[in-house]
């Protein structure tokens, strides 16, 4: 009789519709390109060129202005359809193609608050949709020549803005009950941003590294410092999105089992076994790229410096990259709740929870700066051996 009972208040896993597909992964690669290239453009492009060679500089910074532009255009287009898919799955739901509709579009903006709500989520979905177009029109605009020499305004502009659109899109309608939804709500965004960030980041570099048969034998040394730098702000986003992902996966996966016995599981598992291949490679260039590097720098090897930072590493993250969008293309495939699927209860959270998460927190923060120290010490290594 139990048995039976569970099984008639499991929730079945439904296999999300083509155009549901497309939008979910378009629009996180919308944001990837807009977050992500904001972000790593502020954080390691910019520093590095500070004191690089003249001609060299104005060589990434007009590869980066065309990519910071070409972003814009990608997050308005996955801007568009991402928001018709939200018609198209709200209320009663509609077909994705009447869904486009401009007309149907702005009635929904225009929706008044459900009862309950402090907000309509339509206004909410008007505001990020705003700040969304502001956005790409930033970003756009760089396109335009003379807009180019401000492109270092332009990014750091554009980079607040950027966030505002996920972030804007998670504000609830209704005040969220208790501390679970809170942090449901919090993680969900740190997860977003900082996978965004660590993609988005890579696919700019890699973007970037195209222009080494225009750059100078000197290079080298540039590139060693944009790699250097990306390389801590990857370390960062792995440690968020570790975080983060685990609290997601918690609060919908009680078992282990129900990662190969559930839909939900089973699209979470391939996502895992990605993420586990980017880590993967990151730990490559850690320990083995990096330190190499840093030998190269440090012996005034231009010719193996030049080597690992335009050839050998690029190949790497060009990898990475294959692997991030395979990533967000599994994603619109998590859905529902592997939980749910198997009648299972709901995860509600305690101080043993959050006492084991602080613990995981602080042996990451303790792993990302042993992680360092060897990369460094195997650069060490590899110059006293030479």
């Amino acid at each position: 009789m139990h048995a039976a009972s569970l099984a008639a208040t499991a929730t079945p896993y439904v296999l999300p519709p083509l155009w549901r597909v497309l939008t979910k992964a378009g629009y996180f690669l919308g944001l990837s390109a807009a977050i992500g290239t904001t972000v790593t453009y502020a954080t390691t492009v910019r520093p590095a060129l500070r004191g690089a060679d003249p001609d060299d500089s104005r060589v990434l910074r007009a590869r980066a202005a065309t990519y910071l532009a070409a972003s814009g255009l990608v997050l308005l287009v996955a801007g568009y359809f991402q928001l018709a898919a939200r018609l198209a799955r709200a209320g009663k739901g509609m077909p994705f193609g009447d869904a486009l509709a401009p007309g149907r579009l702005w009635d929904y903006l225009q929706a008044p608050a459900a009862k309950g709500a402090w907000i309509a989520q339509g206004t909410v979905h008007l505001v990020q949709n705003a700040v969304l177009a502001a956005t790409a029109v930033l970003l756009a605009a760089l396109f335009v020549p003379a807009v180019r020499r401000h492109v270092d305004a332009i990014a750091l502009t554009a980079l607040p803005a950027a966030l505002a659109v996920t972030l804007i899109a998670a504000v609830p309608t209704t005040t969220p009950a208790g501390l679970d939804r809170w942090l449901d709500l919090l993680l969900d965004q740190v997860h977003i941003v900082s996978g965004t960030v660590w993609l988005g980041g890579l696919a700019l570099l890699v973007a970037l590294a195209g222009t080494r048969g225009r750059l100078g034998t000197g290079a080298g040394l540039l590139w060693a410092d944009l790699w250097r730098r990306f390389s801590l702000v990857a370390m960062v986003c792995v440690a968020a999105v570790t975080v983060s992902g685990l609290w997601l996966s918690w609060k919908h996966v009680g078992a282990v089992s129900q990662l190969w016995t559930t839909g939900y599981g089973l699209a979470l598992l391939v996502k895992v076994l990605l993420v586990l291949g980017l880590v993967t490679a990151g730990a490559l260039n850690q320990f083995w790229l990096m330190p190499r590097i840093a030998h190269a720098r440090r012996t005034d090897d231009t010719s193996s410096l030049l080597h690992l930072t335009l050839r050998h590493f690029p190949k790497v993250v060009w990898g990475e990259v294959v692997l991030g969008v395979a990533v967000l293309a599994v994603v619109p495939f998590i859905t529902g709740s592997a939980r749910a699927e198997a009648a299972d209860a709901k995860a509600v959270s305690s101080g043993t929870v959050f006492a084991a998460g602080a613990a995981l927190v602080l042996a990451l923060g303790v792993s990302l700066y042993a992680t360092a120290k060897a990369s460094d010490a195997l650069a060490r290594r590899q110059g006293a051996t030479a």
